[in-house]
């Protein structure tokens, strides 16, 4: 390489100042921030124990140096960034990812273990892990993010969430993909307001008895496809809340848990309405609900609609296709209904065994019945001792569409 010319000592003097490395190149000169190091390919890359001193002993409190890795990564350099945790158990508390972000796209590489801080004052927020307004983003790595929930499942309500393990939050063309998650202290992961996320190949582990710990939870969402989950937990494998439009759900195993569900809706005065929503190709296991969708007594008015479940397998499900619209109504008014109006939903190619003799539950609201509701190719059966099967339905206009329909009992509906 020659002298440098008038230009590239300019460029020099500036990188000087703003306290960044020059590197020459053959064709220019670059500022890389102090720490970083750069791939042939152009990525700056931040290693977070050998640029910003995080120890990966099970110990240490590496929250600080989690934090000024993600700033550094995501607001000093134009172009590709990466910031990387290396194999090893780094311990820490809350940790907020904010962009907007110069790199695009930026990676967050987690090829170790992050482990939870197990003190629910360490937490302000309703995330451990929380990725917040950033474009162009991909978490991946091959590691484990554990919440060590087995410390905090005690403090668990229905009115006071848990923090969830790892969330998107106002993200767009966001991926998530090749990680563990293990005992979250609430949801293991959340997607919410964002656009454009793809969501695959993750194992999500917790005991059967640990409260809300879905295994990923959505809400207003659009353009979202996951694929290739395997989950096992204390309640939904997959829920889809209010606010999502055209999301995807295929190969997922499900079990143990609350299955795969639509729901629940209305619980908040400023739900928006849900729509286009297909879960196909998945397997339940053992779970209490297979295909489900749930919504409050008492509701804003609100639509979902244009919801599929097909070509899914259920083994010992208790309750493999139910439309609960009274979803926690004990003590509630008679009176009081849903005013989730739900319609043209398809129940398709379900087959498999049910440890209930009661196989399809429509329980839908008097106020606003469901209509457009579609069985096809219903093929249950019941396991072990379990009578004949026979279904419910109230509130429904409900087509069936032979194929399989006396295995499930599916006169209640007809």
């Amino acid at each position: 390489m020659g002298i440098p010319g008038a230009s590239d000592r300019v460029m020099i003097r500036a990188c000087l100042v703003l306290g960044m490395v020059c590197i020459l190149t053959i064709n220019r000169v670059q500022c890389v921030p102090v720490g970083a190091r750069r791939l042939l390919a152009g990525e700056t890359v931040f290693d977070v124990v050998k640029d910003f001193g995080a120890k990966a002993d099970g110990r240490t409190d590496n929250t600080a140096s989690l934090n000024s890795a993600w700033n550094k990564a995501c607001k000093t350099v134009t172009g590709p960034a990466k910031l990387v945790i290396p194999p090893g158990d780094f311990v820490a508390g809350e940790i907020v990812w904010q962009g907007p972000c110069t790199s695009k796209p930026m990676t967050v590489e987690i090829q170790g273990t992050l482990l939870a801080l197990s003190d629910p004052s360490t937490y302000q927020g309703k995330a451990w892990i929380s990725l917040e307004r950033v474009n162009d983003v991909i978490v991946t790595g091959g590691g484990t993010i554990n919440g060590r929930g087995k410390a905090m499942w005690q403090y668990a309500n229905e009115e006071s969430h848990l923090p969830t393990s790892f969330q998107f939050q106002t993200v767009g063309l966001g991926k998530l993909s090749n990680l563990n998650f293990l005992d979250s202290m609430g949801f293991h992961t959340k997607v919410t307001d964002s656009h454009d996320i793809s969501v695959w190949n993750l194992t999500i582990t917790a005991p059967g008895t640990s409260p809300n710990t879905d295994g990923i939870h959505v809400s207003s969402t659009t353009n979202l496809n996951i694929t290739d989950l395997v989950v096992g937990t204390g309640d939904d494998c997959v829920s889809i809340g209010h606010g999502c439009k055209n999301v995807v759900v295929s190969k997922v195993t499900c079990g143990p848990g609350h299955g795969l569900s639509i729901g629940s809706l209305g619980k908040r005065p400023d739900e928006t309405d849900l729509g286009q929503i297909t879960i196909i190709n998945c397997t339940v296991k053992g779970t209490t609900n297979g295909a489900r969708i749930k919504s409050y007594h008492s509701s804003p008015k609100m639509q979902a609609t244009g919801i599929t479940f097909q070509d899914i397998v259920m083994d010992q499900v208790r309750n493999p296709i139910i439309i609960d619209q009274h979803y926690h109504s004990k003590g509630a008014a008679k009176t009081e209904q849903s005013s989730v109006k739900i319609s043209d939903v398809h129940f398709k190619n379900i087959k498999g065994t049910t440890l209930s003799p009661t196989s399809v539950i429509l329980n839908c609201s008097s106020t606003f019945p469901c209509e457009g509701i579609e069985l096809a190719d219903i093929n249950l059966q019941p396991s072990g001792n379990v009578a004949p099967l026979n279904s419910v339905c109230s509130n429904a206009k409900v087509s069936v569409v032979r194929g399989g329909l006396n295995a499930a009992g599916l006169a209640g509906c007809v």
